[in-house]
């Protein structure tokens, strides 16, 4: 249960029902774990690997939301309102994934005081997350946009982890900002000449999360 880290504050019988109904699924690179319009009454942790959550708009482009990276949890919203999903989910690369059923976590949300202040935690920050999106979209130049991309993987409510480091190519980290191999490497070396991070291969390490996070802005 080391990604359910949700689970911690439950109450002994509560982890032992989210572990019983809990399983675990291996999606090979390039596999969806579900397409837009999918019925899957699950909610997703990832254990270990990489997710990309996007949409295919009306004129056939796809359009990369965000990334799910090791101990993010994602589908919340669609679980609550037992509704088909409005996205794509495909894994980047090897990805370990938990699965929580949909009537166990509808239960806890129901049942549990923890469960319940962790999910406005999540969805608040979810929702901050999505509108940050369609900001730094208009407003960022292409550097800015990739370093918000990679920051959120980091985020410490949606992603919490203590490890400032992600097994992640340059190709992987074009796919979640939405941008091409070449533009996405020269502002991978942008960020990396203003000591922001470190390129290694097939890895990035993160040296300044909080400037990452507000690349772009005066703040």
């Amino acid at each position: 249960m080391t990604v359910a880290h949700w689970a911690k504050d439950l109450n002994e019988e509560d982890r032992e029902l989210a572990r019983r109904n809990m399983t675990e699924k291996l999606l090979p690179k390039g596999a969806y774990l579900l397409h837009e319009h999918d019925h899957v009454d699950a909610w997703f942790g990832v254990i270990d690997g990489l997710l990309k959550i996007s949409v295919v708009a009306e004129s056939g482009e796809m359009v990369s939301l965000t990334g799910i990276s090791r101990s993010g949890w994602v589908g919340e919203g669609s679980v609550i309102k037992n509704e088909p999903r409005r996205y794509d989910v495909v894994a980047l690369r090897d990805t370990s994934i938990a699965l929580l059923n949909g009537r166990t976590f509808r239960w806890l949300m129901d049942n549990s005081p923890p469960f319940n202040k962790f999910l406005v935690r999540q969805l608040n920050e979810r929702l901050g997350q999505f509108i940050a999106f369609v900001g730094y979209g208009r407003l960022l130049d292409p550097t800015a946009r990739l370093a918000r991309s990679i920051a959120w993987l980091f985020n410490p409510v949606l992603s919490p982890n203590d490890q400032l480091q992600l097994g992640i190519s340059q190709e992987e980290i074009g796919l979640l900002s939405g941008m091409s191999r070449q533009t996405a490497s020269k502002a991978l070396r942008q960020l990396q000449t203003e000591g922001l991070l470190r390129l290694q291969h097939g890895r990035i390490e993160i040296l300044d999360l909080d400037r990452l996070s507000r690349y772009g802005t005066k703040l």
